[in-house]
């Protein structure tokens, strides 16, 4: 059984968000960048949650892999690169925002993923220890973003890949890890998306009962 998060030469530095929610080191990359588009939309004490995009251009994806030493070159990010990089980053939500259970079963979102991770193959190659490391295929820019690949498979082997989910609220939908045993949690967190969206179901059987 091969384990990427010991194979494979990538550096994960883990930004504040996985370290405050507690997500696996072997996944914080690919954690971070599925949230590094934020399109949650309600209002919390009053105050409206302003959307956002870490990765709102090249400039900013290479920053973006800087902050977490995955930009290995001086290389510039060219538009049609930053372009791939969104295709993942969609094909990787799109997956994610799937029940783990129906993700092996859903066509579209395997084939979209698939077709996103063949851009960002990881080869194999000996060591003058005797060892094999896995490395990425790609020699540009976007090298570093194989580290999304690595983890992807990482995550399925060991099974944590089944406990990175996306809230189920429609005006979050947002990725988190779900530490619950039973794995069975559906929001990112209970006392903020959880009661909303049961005091919005409470409202609506009260109008109805009414």
């Amino acid at each position: 059984m091969l384990s990427t998060s010991k194979c494979v030469l990538l550096v994960s530095e883990m930004s504040k968000e996985s370290k405050k929610f507690k997500v696996p080191d072997e996944l914080a990359n690919l954690y971070d960048f599925a949230n590094s588009l934020d399109v949650r939309h309600f209002t919390h004490h009053g105050v409206a949650h302003l959307q956002g995009d870490e990765l709102a251009g090249p400039r900013q994806l290479g920053a973006w892999m800087a902050r977490r030493g995955l930009l290995w070159t001086g290389a510039k990010i060219m538009p049609a690169m930053f372009d791939v990089a969104l295709q993942l980053r969609g094909s990787v939500r799109d997956y994610l925002q799937c029940d783990p259970a129906e993700r092996r079963r859903n066509k579209d979102a395997i084939r979209s993923l698939n077709d996103a991770l063949k851009l960002f193959p990881l080869a194999v190659e000996a060591r003058r220890d005797g060892g094999m490391v896995l490395r990425p295929a790609r020699r540009d820019a976007l090298a570093g973003l194989s580290a999304i690949s690595a983890e992807l498979y990482d995550g399925s082997i060991t099974g944590t890949l089944d406990r990175l989910k996306m809230c189920a609220a429609e005006e979050c939908r947002r990725v988190f890890f779900d530490r619950s045993k039973p794995a069975t949690r559906r929001w990112c967190m209970s006392t903020l998306c959880g009661n909303r969206i049961k005091t919005r179901a409470y409202r609506e059987r009260q109008r109805a009962a009414g």
